[in-house]
């Protein structure tokens, strides 16, 4: 409530203006946001909208080329196929880490518990390692749009960001250049239809749990590596979603979550099963995003224009990690399935309040049963240990790593030029020849 100030000659209490929280909203009883005062003023979110959209477009463009000039190996060989499209996947992981360091630099915190214990790591120069399977199913709850840029980028740490496969609402593949982008991943686009989904959804998991036969993906399995990411909320956090998450649960007849949507488990069911004895774990990941507040939405605080032009985005990104084997998850009965599930999101919804208490995730303290050190660093790695967070920021183990977005485009217009030139010399040599 605004503070007031007594005039002296009528003793009438005349309330103090409020100040402007940053956001063009003086005079206005507001929250602040989380992530603090506008940092740029009109004109240079106008500079900024226009690189961020030039760097963007122009990489989506670049990608999209280059899946087009190496599409007709699908009709020559199919190993080679995914093998080239998995290159142009690492481009797009490459444009997401550069689009999130250079436009919304961002802290990243990381823990877990004692089942990714010697997986989490930091490097020397202050980055995150991870040291995942190359064959997973990644689950996260979904908090706003961009947490998927941030899990992408934890499979660029692991460089595993080739091979990102992702299930997706189908009306996204309608999108112009990105969704024809999508579509050559490999993604997996769903209708929200069962009935309609299981078979698309059961022809893609089987090209998936097929090995290159020797191809130049074979893993240490002889199968294609493969993080397979799925939000069993099917949508993100939202006044209107948690609305439908709480109906749900009373029809139900159980507690809805207090701080994330409700996870429907057919889906991840069918993938289970579908994967079984070509995927061993299960990965879960809890993201947070410092700042919001209790019974608000991330994805209204951190919209894209706070995010990427306004300099506001979120001042961190939390995380916490958890592993499950396969083989003990009761995948083959799909009310067990259904609690096991649940029961996973009430921890995830425990620590979701742990973290809105105290702004930070539990950690495991890196010590094994009989109080002694369980992880070793050596060689410029510091493993995950003591207090059992990592602190760190998106962005490239080297600026170069940029430039293999261009190579194919640039490789191609090269060849296209010099043939140019030949077939110049050889036809004007021949009507010179003739005259």
């Amino acid at each position: 409530m605004a503070t007031q100030r007594v005039n002296s000659a009528s003793s009438q209490a005349i309330p103090e203006p409020i100040p402007d929280l940053g956001a063009g909203t003086r005079g206005k009883a507001v929250d602040p946001h989380p992530a603090g005062r506008v940092k740029h003023g009109f004109s240079v979110q106008g500079l900024r909208m226009l690189l961020f959209a030039t760097w963007v477009n122009g990489v989506i463009v670049t990608i999209h080329a280059t899946q087009l000039l190496g599409s007709p190996l699908y009709f020559i060989n199919r190993d080679y196929y995914y093998a080239y499209m998995a290159l142009t996947k690492q481009s797009f992981g490459l444009l997401i880490t550069t689009m999130t360091a250079w436009f919304s630099p961002t802290v990243i915190r990381v823990s877990g518990d004692k089942s990714v214990r010697g997986q989490l790591m930091k490097t020397g120069d202050g980055l995150l390692q991870t040291n995942f399977p190359e064959r997973l199913i990644l689950i996260a709850n979904h908090q706003i749009y961009t947490d998927w840029l941030y899990l992408w980028w934890v499979a660029y740490t692991n460089k595993m960001h080739g091979h990102v496969y992702i299930i997706l609402k189908e009306s996204l593949k309608y999108i112009p250049v990105v969704g024809w982008g999508m579509m050559f991943y490999g993604f997996i686009f769903m209708a929200r239809n069962w009935a309609k989904d299981k078979s698309r959804l059961e022809h893609r998991l089987q090209i998936l749990n097929k090995g290159s036969h020797g191809g130049p993906l074979s893993g240490s399995a002889g199968l294609d590596p493969m993080w397979l990411l799925i939000f069993p909320e099917g949508t993100n956090l939202s006044e209107n979603t948690k609305n439908g998450s709480k109906k749900w649960a009373d029809k139900q007849g159980i507690p809805d979550s207090q701080h994330q949507l409700l996870p429907r488990s057919t889906g991840l069911q069918f993938c289970l099963q579908e994967l079984k004895g070509t995927v061993d774990w299960v990965y879960d990941c809890t993201v947070a995003y410092e700042g919001v507040p209790r019974g608000k939405f991330g994805q209204d605080l951190f919209t894209l224009r706070s995010t990427y032009f306004q300099g506001r985005p979120p001042k961190s990104v939390n995380m916490y990690w958890r592993r499950f084997a396969v083989s003990s998850i009761p995948i083959d009965d799909p009310k067990e399935f259904e609690q096991w599930l649940i029961q996973q999101w009430r921890v995830k919804d425990a620590l979701l309040e742990q973290y809105v208490q105290n702004g930070r995730f539990p950690a495991d303290d890196g010590h094994d049963s009989e109080g002694e050190p369980a992880i070793d660093g050596s060689s410029g790695t510091k493993m995950l240990k003591g207090a059992g967070f990592i602190e760190t920021e998106v962005k490239l183990e080297h600026w170069y790593e940029v430039l293999q977005i261009f190579v194919v485009l640039s490789a191609f217009g090269l060849v296209f030029n010099i043939l140019a030139k030949m077939w110049n010399l050889v036809f004007y040599g021949n009507l010179v020849g003739r005259g």
